[in-house]
Order: C-alpha cells, then sequence, then structure tokens
C-alpha cells in the first residue's frame, strides 16, 4: 500500500520540519555548552577526574554532532545547487 499525498511530505513540510530541530538542537546545545563548561571550570579548580563513560559519552556525542554537521552541510549544498 503506497502513501497517500497527504502523508507523503513536501520539500517546504521537511525544510520546516528541519527549521524546527534545528532551533529547538540550537537551544539545547547552548545549555548544554553552559553546563559542560561549569563542569570543566569545576573539575579543573578540583583537579578532579572523571570516569570512562563521561569520556565514551562526550566521544559519541562528538562523533554525533559531526555527522548532524555532515548531513546538513549536504543539505545546504542541495539547496544552493537548485539555483
Amino acid at each position: 500500500m503506497s502513501p497517500s499525498t497527504d502523508e507523503t511530505p513536501t520539500v517546504e513540510m521537511s525544510l520546516a520540519a528541519l527549521s524546527e530541530a534545528i532551533a529547538k538542537s540550537s537551544d539545547d546545545l547552548r545549555a548544554v555548552r553552559v553546563v559542560l563548561d561549569r563542569a570543566r571550570a569545576d573539575i579543573a579548580s578540583r583537579n578532579t577526574s572523571l570516569t570512562r563513560s563521561v569520556i565514551a559519552s562526550a566521544t559519541t556525542a562528538i562523533d554525533h554532532l559531526r555527522g548532524a554537521d555532515e548531513a546538513l552541510r549536504a543539505v545546504l549544498k542541495e539547496l544552493e545547487a537548485r539555483d
């Protein structure tokens, strides 16, 4: 059974959803950065160490952010190519 036209996202719908996701992610990333900077300062002042799980999670987050960056660059490249 094929999806109806009403269920198939249009380019405008897809771009609107991407724009909303980016706006939310931007807010979330700014909030996380504040917490990270505070934690780094606390760790440096107390000369404490982190568990391996924190390091592994940070590495995973970096990899996901790089993937998102690549995907967004691809979207921008496709949008620029339409002209």
